[in-house]
């Protein structure tokens, strides 16, 4: 992407550098001929390989599974989250996420009440919980930890303290981990 927009820069400062140092060099065109050839036939030749490269490669970024990767529900409400498991069997945590390492898993955002934002600037970028609107991130921990997460849209008084943890969990104690933090179990 940045050569192509590298490309795209140098032809245009060639035809600059043109105009500037020898004045006359391009006056037996037109201008319509100028705005058709630079403005559209000139951007159209590097940007369509551009976006066809984009495609491709943003596809090669979602992982290639045989089946539909963890499902894992969290819901805003002022001024808390609440994580639930459905393969897991329904099991709900209260800001406290567990993710399992090496693990792609689809996050499904939506709000009770007004609009929110959830974010974990470690993972991901920051995607809407809005109400009645279901929002899917896909995401994956590459090494277990702890981090945190937050709401990054102003949700009302109390928005200062909408944070969660978010626990990274190896793929073969996960299960455990969301069991235990649903009872309030302390781990170890």
């Amino acid at each position: 992407m940045l050569a192509g927009s590298a490309l795209l820069f140098a032809l245009v400062l060639v035809l600059f550098y043109l105009v500037i140092r020898h004045p006359g060099w391009g006056s037996r065109v037109s201008p319509a001929r100028w705005i058709v050839l630079g403005g559209l036939v000139l951007p159209a030749v590097v940007l369509l390989p551009l976006i066809g490269y984009a495609l491709y490669a943003g596809e090669l970024l979602l992982p290639l599974r045989a089946h539909a990767p963890m499902r894992i529900e969290a819901i805003a409400q002022q001024w808390r989250w609440t994580f639930r498991y459905p393969d897991e069997g329904n099991v709900e945590t209260e800001n406290v996420l567990h993710l399992p390492a090496g693990t792609p898993v689809d996050i499904v955002v939506t709000s009770r009440d007004v609009v929110h934002a959830f974010w974990i600037p470690r993972f991901a970028g920051k995607i809407d919980a809005l109400p009645g609107h279901e929002n899917r991130l896909r995401i994956e921990a590459d090494q277990p930890g702890e981090y945190s997460g937050q709401c990054n849209e102003f949700c009302g008084i109390g928005h200062a303290g909408m944070h969660f943890s978010v626990i990274v969990d190896r793929s073969e104690d996960f299960s455990a981990a969301v069991r235990s933090a649903a009872t309030g179990e302390i781990r170890k």
